[in-house]
C-alpha cells in the first residue's frame, strides 16, 4: 500500500482553457479525447539514446566562442517520484530565452538583441540519485501580447522524457521574488498556490561559486500530492 495516495483532482495542473490566457481559448480541447492504439515503438524506443548525451550540452554557457551577456546561474536539482524516490536516466531537455528576455527563435519579434554566444537550449541525463545540472544565464523577462502590457516573468523551460516517448512531460521554472507573478496569467492558470509554488525554484547558497555564478535549485516531482505542475494532456 506504500504506493497509494489520495488523488487531489487535477488542481495541481493549469487548465487547459483559462481564459487569461488568450490562446488557451481555440487551442483548448473542445470534444472528448480520442484514444488511440498505441504502438511498440511509442512504448519502447525513444530515438535519441541516452548515450547521445554528453557532458558539454549541460552547459549552455560553451556553446560558442565567446561568453554569453547576462548573469551566470547554476540550476540543479533532482527528478523524484511521488515517494521521493529518485528517477534515474532521465533526459532533461531546457530552452530559454537570453538575458535580453529574446528567444533564438524566427517567431520571436521582441526587439531584445539576440546574443551570438548563447542559443539557449542544453539537456542533461539524470545519474543513479536522479540528479541534474544545467550551467546557463539567467534569462530575461520579455512582453507576449496577451492583454495590454503583458510581460512574461523569467523562467526556463524543462522537458522529461523517461523510457519512451509516452512519458514525457513539460513544465517551466520560475526565479523566487518575481514582480511579475501576480500579472502572468500562465503562472496563475494554476489554481493552487502550493502547486505554484513548486515551479519556483530555490536559492541554493550551498551551490553558489564565489565569484562565478548563483545557484538554484529545482526538484521535479514525477506525480503524487505533491506532482510538479505540467503542461500534460489531462481532463480538466
Amino acid at each position: 500500500m506504500a504506493d497509494v495516495y489520495r488523488r487531489e483532482g487535477t488542481i495541481v495542473h493549469p487548465k487547459s482553457l483559462f481564459a487569461d490566457y488568450r490562446s488557451t481559448v481555440k487551442r483548448a480541447p473542445q470534444q472528448p479525447k480520442i484514444i488511440i492504439p498505441q504502438t511498440l515503438t511509442e512504448a519502447t524506443g525513444p530515438v535519441y539514446g541516452h548515450e547521445s548525451v554528453t557532458d558539454s550540452e549541460a552547459d549552455l554557457t560553451r556553446q560558442h566562442d565567446g561568453e554569453p551577456l547576462g548573469e551566470r546561474i547554476t540550476v540543479s536539482g533532482r527528478v523524484l517520484d511521488e515517494n521521493g524516490r529518485p528517477v534515474p536516466n532521465t533526459l532533461l531537455e531546457v530552452w530559454q530565452a537570453n538575458a535580453g528576455g529574446r528567444y533564438v527563435h524566427e517567431r520571436d519579434q521582441h526587439p531584445a538583441p539576440l546574443d551570438p554566444n548563447f542559443t539557449g537550449a542544453g539537456r542533461v541525463v539524470t545519474d543513479a540519485e536522479g540528479r541534474y545540472k544545467f550551467v546557463t544565464i539567467k534569462p530575461g523577462a520579455y512582453p507576449w501580447r496577451n492583454h495590454n502590457n503583458a510581460w512574461r516573468p523569467a523562467h526556463i523551460h524543462f522537458s522529461l522524457f523517461g523510457p519512451s516517448f509516452l512519458t514525457r512531460i513539460v513544465t517551466q521554472m520560475y526565479f523566487p521574488g518575481d514582480p511579475l507573478f501576480p500579472y502572468d496569467p500562465i503562472y496563475n492558470g494554476i489554481t493552487d498556490e502550493k502547486a505554484r509554488q513548486a515551479l519556483i525554484a530555490l536559492f541554493d547558497w550551498d551551490n553558489t561559486t564565489p565569484e562565478w555564478a548563483l545557484g538554484y535549485r529545482f526538484d521535479i516531482v514525477l506525480r503524487g500530492r505533491n506532482a510538479t505542475p505540467t503542461e500534460e494532456p489531462h481532463h480538466d
